[in-house]
C-alpha cells in the first residue's frame, strides 16, 4: 500500500470507518497444463474481463502435465486445477477435501480415415487401435465394454492396441500406421478437420450405456476448505466462468482472438475445433450430471477395480461441489 493510500487508510480508521475501498479483489490461482485447452477459456476470460466484473483476479500458473498440476495442487501451491471426477472421488475416498464443478462434457472419440470400411466397433476386430490416456483411460473402458455388451466383441484380446501420448498417436494415424485411433478430443477434431470420421466418442458409449445426456469429463477442482475460508473468490470465479461459457458460444469474435492460443495449422482446423469446444460447454444441471456420474462411476468401478477408482466402490460423497448454483 502507497503512502497516500495508507494516510487515507489511517484517517478513515479515525473516523471509525473501515477502509473497504483498498480491501484487495480475492484471486484465485489456478494451476494449467502449458499448452492445454483450459487456457482458451481462462484467457478469454481476462481478455474480456470477466474476472474482474465478478470480482476475483484469475491467475494461472503453468505446468507440464497433469501429474505435476495434480502435485502442485496437493502442495497448495495453486488453489484450482482442472482434473476429472473420477480423481477428485479417489482422493476423497482416502481423506482429501477436494472437490468437482464441471468444465467440459468433450471427450475422446475413436476415429478412422474417412474411407475406411470400419463402420461399427465389431469391424474393428483385428486392427491396429492407438489409444490415448492408458489402459485404465475412461473412454477407453467404456468403448470397450460397449463393444462386449452390443457385439460380443473383446477389444484388446482381438486387437492390436497401441498406447502413446496424443501427438504421436495423431501423426500416426495421419501416416496410415494405425486403423484407428482414441484420442483427447481437440486431437480428434485436428483429424476430423483433415478428413477423419468419428466412429464413436466417449459420450456416445456412455449413453448407450446408461447415462441420458452428456457427462462433463472435467471440471474445476478446488477444495471445500478453501471455499469456506474464500467464498467470495469461489462464487466469483464460478459467476466468470458462466460468463465465459457464455461469450464462447455465441461470439466468433472471441475466438478470433483465441486463434494464435489454438495453433490451428489451417481455417477448417480452427472451425472444427471451434465448434467442437462450444459442443463441450455443459449445459445440463448439476442434478443431472450427478445422477449419470453416479451411474457411470459404478460402471467404471466394475470395469476398472481399484485401480482405477481406488477403494471407494461408489462415488465418495462431495465429490460435486455442493455450493454450485445449476449455472450452466
Amino acid at each position: 500500500m502507497g503512502l497516500f493510500k495508507a494516510a487515507i487508510a489511517a484517517a478513515l480508521i479515525v473516523c471509525g470507518m473501515a477502509p473497504a475501498a483498498f480491501a484487495e479483489t480475492p484471486t484465485v490461482k489456478i494451476g494449467v497444463l502449458k499448452y492445454g485447452t483450459v487456457n482458451w477459456e481462462l484467457d478469454a476470460m481476462k481478455r474480456a474481463g470477466l474476472d474482474e466484473k465478478n470480482g476475483v483476479s484469475v491467475d494461472t500458473v503453468p505446468f507440464a502435465g497433469d501429474s505435476a498440476s495434480e502435485v502442485a495442487f496437493q502442495a497448495g501451491a495453486v488453489d484450482m486445477i482442472v482434473s476429472d471426477w473420477l480423481w477428485v472421488s479417489r482422493q476423497r475416498a482416502t481423506g482429501a477435501d477436494y472437490t468437482f464443478v464441471p468444465y467440459s462434457t468433450s471427450v475422446g472419440s475413436v476415429m478412422v480415415p474417412a474411407d475406411s470400411p470400419v463402420k461399427t466397433l465389431a469391424d474393428l476386430k483385428g486392427k491396429k487401435i492407438g489409444v490415448a490416456g492408458g489402459p485404465l483411460d475412461k473412454n477407453w473402458l467404456l468403448i470397450q465394454a460397449l463393444a462386449k455388451k452390443a457385439y460380443g466383441v473383446d477389444l484388446v484380446a482381438a486387437n492390436d492396441i497401441v498406447y502413446a501420448a496424443p501427438p504421436l498417436l495423431t501423426e500416426k494415424a495421419r501416416s496410415g500406421e494405425l486403423d484407428a485411433v482414441l484420442n483427447y478430443w481437440h486431437y480428434a477434431a485436428r483429424l476430423e478437420a483433415a478428413g477423419f470420421r468419428t466412429l464413436i466418442s466417449g459420450t456416445d458409449a456412455a449413453m448407450k450405456m446408461g447415462t441420458s445426456g452428456p457427462v462433463a469429463s472435467i471440471g474445476w477442482v478446488f477444495r471445500d476448505s478453501f471455499a469456506k475460508t474464500h467464498p467470495d473468490a469461489i462464487e466469483g470465479f464460478l459467476a466468470a466462468d458462466k460468463a465465459t461459457d457464455a461469450l464462447l458460444a455465441t461470439s466468433d469474435d472471441a475466438w478470433t482472438k483465441l486463434q494464435p492460443l489454438m495453433h490451428a495449422e489451417d481455417a477448417a482446423t480452427f472451425e472444427t475445433l471451434k465448434k467442437r469446444y462450444r459442443e463441450g460447454i455443459p449445459v445440463r444441471s448439476n442434478a443431472e450430471e450427478l445422477k449419470d456420474v453416479t451411474k457411470l462411476y459404478k460402471l467404471l468401478a466394475d470395469i476398472g477395480g481399484a485401480k482405477l477408482v481406488g477403494p471407494a466402490p461408489e462415488l465418495s460423497a462431495g465429490t460435486y461441489y455442493s455450493g454450485a448454483e445449476d449455472s450452466h
